[in-house]
C-alpha cells in the first residue's frame, strides 16, 4: 500500500496547512474552509497523474489537436460534516465526478470511550470505478473504515484512493491494515505522531467541523 505525506516535500500545500493549525487564523471560518478547499484542490491534482488517459482527437477551429484525458469513473465520498469543503475542492478538479455522502458521528458511551455510527449514506453504484474516499481528520481510521464498509453495499471499486488533511500515525497504520492492500493509496497533508485521551489527533487543529461550520451541541 502506497502512503503518501505531503509534509515530507516542501509546496504552497504547507502554507494551507500551517494556516488552519494555527489558532490565531483558523478562527476566520471562510478563510478555514478555503484553505481545506485548496488543499483538496492540490491533491485532486496529485491524484490525477494515477489515472489511466488516452488520447482524444479535439476538434478545434483550425484542426484537430490530440490531447490525453483520464478514463477513469470517479466517486467522490465524503463524511459529513467537516468533509464538505475538502470534497468541494476534489470536485472544483473532477467536474464529471459522481458524489457519495456518509454520516459517520461517535457516540460517547463516557468522556473518553466512544462507538462510531454510519446513520445515513447516499452513494452511485461504485463496481469497478475509482473511489476518493475524504475525511480531513483522520484520526483513529474507525469512522473511515465504518465509511468504506458502508459504500461496499454499492459495489467494489477498482482502486481506493483515501484523502485526509491531517492523520495520525495510528490511523494511517490502521487504514493500511484494513483497506485492501494491492488497490488502495493514502494521501495525507500532514501525519501527526499522538492521540490525546479523547481521541484527537496532537497537535492537529481542534475540531474541524466546527471551525468550519460553528460549534454544535
Amino acid at each position: 500500500m502506497k502512503i503518501i505525506n505531503f509534509n515530507e516535500s516542501n509546496s504552497v500545500l504547507n502554507q494551507y496547512v500551517a494556516e488552519i493549525r494555527n489558532v490565531e487564523v483558523q478562527n476566520d471560518r471562510l478563510r478555514f474552509r478555503r484553505n481545506i478547499q485548496r488543499i483538496g484542490e492540490i491533491m485532486a491534482y496529485e491524484i490525477s497523474k494515477t489515472f489511466s488517459y488516452s488520447v482524444k482527437d479535439i476538434k478545434t477551429p483550425l484542426g484537430i489537436a490530440p490531447v490525453s484525458t483520464p478514463d477513469n469513473q470517479l466517486v467522490i465520498s465524503t463524511i459529513l460534516r467537516a468533509g464538505l469543503p475538502f470534497h468541494q475542492g476534489f470536485l472544483s478538479y473532477f467536474d464529471d465526478a459522481e458524489n457519495a455522502f456518509v454520516s459517520a458521528y461517535r457516540k460517547y458511551k463516557d468522556t473518553l470511550k466512544f462507538d462510531i455510527h454510519i446513520e445515513y449514506i447516499a452513494s452511485p453504484r461504485i463496481d469497478g470505478k475509482t473511489l476518493i474516499i475524504t475525511d480531513p481528520m483522520l484520526a483513529t481510521g474507525g469512522s473511515m473504515e465504518l465509511s468504506y464498509q458502508a459504500m461496499l453495499t454499492k459495489g467494489h471499486p477498482a482502486e481506493i484512493h483515501v484523502a485526509s488533511v491531517i492523520a495520525s500515525q495510528k490511523a494511517v497504520e490502521y487504514i493500511a491494515s484494513v483497506f485492501p492492500e494491492d488497490k488502495t493509496t493514502i494521501w495525507c497533508a500532514a501525519i501527526d505522531p499522538e492521540l490525546n485521551n479523547h481521541s484527537y489527533i496532537v497537535p492537529g487543529l481542534g475540531d474541524a467541523g466546527d471551525l468550519a461550520y460553528g460549534e454544535k451541541e
